[in-house]
């Protein structure tokens, strides 16, 4: 009987995380094992979520409609929201400095235009 846990991430991905986190001076005041902990705990999540995305996908369709394809869309929009686009984030700072009457309505107005032009 193996004692290893059915979610347990494979030998080469934590020494692929063990060479992240030894290229990037950013995270090395943390230590290796919390590092690998904090990889191995979201690499669980996304096999769990995965396994119950499966899941929903299994069920039957009533009168055709793809159900459980959407419902499995749909969770997972839900547990793994995407980041604001930096043009989002750009327009949201953008809007709490006028808030703040940090600038005047014309340079609000002006670099808003400009950044609603972008493509996200």
């Amino acid at each position: 009987m193996s004692t290893e846990h059915p979610i347990t991430p494979p030998p080469e991905l934590i020494e692929q995380w063990e060479e992240q986190f030894l290229e990037r001076p950013t995270i090395n005041g943390c230590f290796i094992q919390s590092y690998i902990a904090a990889k191995a705990a979201q690499w669980g999540a996304d096999q769990e979520l995965e396994a119950c995305c499966k899941q929903l996908k299994s069920i039957p369709s009533p009168l055709g409609i793809p159900f459980g394809e959407m419902s499995s869309n749909a969770l997972r929009t839900a547990r793994r929201p995407k980041p604001p686009s930096l043009k989002a984030q750009a327009l949201r700072e953008l809007a709490n400095a006028y808030d703040r009457d940090k600038i005047d309505y014309t340079t609000y107005d002006t670099i808003r235009r400009a950044l609603e032009a972008l493509h996200d």
